[in-house]
């Protein structure tokens, strides 16, 4: 069995991880650090896990833990590492931004992985540090990876996608309150979003020679989760040509599902797949892809991070169904 640690444990990506680890066969939850909610229960925070677990937030760790999530918000987990250890066989897995660039992978030497399982599986089975991917950039990158891999991406990419409530957190800010997020939209961060440098990042691991610009507008949806992200760019080959390379780089990819019908977010929310449309006019190729942002995005992809890294099915725990109305 699995012991796991969950590290800022009142926020949305620790709650979605709480939900999913209760019904893991291979795991089972050690602590829940938060010291702000120290001593009380889980439900305090997570309302929905009221009569399902009896359990209360901590705020001393046990550094002995199989594994560690840490849900501290972007920047945080570096401070957190300096000044608690865990045992050497620990393994970390970062639902931050600190670790994910290439630049910063090698912290206290600890080696961070970047912990893309379509991308990066053979590595992540033997890493012992994982720095978990942004939602945007899971939903982008799932979109582009298959052009990328064949050499095709030889035009800008634009990138519209829109993201639910719990992208912003937790904690309240003027465009997360209900009377300015209900019936309303927004973009933001245009053309400068920080999940950019992870995606380009990534591109450039299979297609070096990538030069062409991500022109990417992040929006907020008036919805609570999920996103839904269209890409379109410039490609001569034939729709079928395309959509059969996209199913070869996804032939043993659980979560990834290929198509050229129309389809909505609700076919995934709540569940750690990724749904890529591919539809063709003339020598645009428009690209849509949805994922939720919680699960695949952020806690259900730290699962099948650590199902991959234990020598699990990727799949275990992560069998969930969709909202679908």
């Amino acid at each position: 069995m699995i012991n796991v640690g969950i590290i800022g444990g009142s926020g949305y990506t620790a709650g979605e991880l709480i939900r999913i680890l209760m019904f893991h066969p291979n795991a089972t939850i050690d602590f829940v650090y938060s010291t702000t909610n120290a001593g009380k229960p889980l439900s305090i925070a997570h309302h929905d896990l009221l009569g399902d677990i009896e359990m209360n937030f901590t705020d001393t760790i046990n550094p002995n833990v199989n594994v560690v999530f840490l849900c501290l918000g972007h920047g945080k987990s570096k401070a957190f590492l300096e000044q608690n250890q865990f045992a050497s066989h620990t393994k970390i897995i970062d639902l931050g931004n600190d670790f994910r660039l290439n630049k910063d992978a090698l912290f206290d030497e600890k080696t961070f992985i970047y912990g893309l399982p379509e991308l990066n599986k053979t590595k992540i089975k033997k890493a012992q540090y994982i720095a978990n991917p942004g939602c945007f950039a899971t939903a982008i990158q799932l979109a582009l990876l298959p052009l990328a891999k064949n050499g095709m991406l030889i035009s800008d990419v634009h990138i519209n996608a829109t993201t639910g409530s719990t992208g912003a957190g937790v904690a309240l800010s003027e465009t997360s309150h209900f009377s300015w997020r209900n019936n309303n939209m927004s973009h933001y961060k245009a053309f400068e979003h920080q999940h950019l440098g992870e995606i380009n990042q990534s591109i450039n691991q299979i297609q070096a020679n990538f030069s062409n610009e991500l022109i990417f507008i992040p929006n907020r949806g008036d919805f609570t989760r999920g996103i839904f992200a269209t890409l379109y760019t410039t490609i001569e080959d034939s729709l079928e040509d395309i959509v059969a390379k996209y199913e070869t780089f996804y032939a043993k990819q659980p979560f990834v599902t290929v198509t050229t019908t129309s389809i909505n977010m609700k076919q995934v929310v709540q569940t750690n797949k990724c749904i890529i449309s591919l539809l063709k006019k003339g020598n645009r190729l428009l690209i849509t892809s949805i994922i939720d942002n919680l699960t695949k995005g952020a806690s259900g992809q730290a699962i099948q991070n650590m199902n991959l890294m234990f020598g699990l099915d990727e799949t275990t725990g992560l069998h969930l169904k969709p909202s679908g109305f």
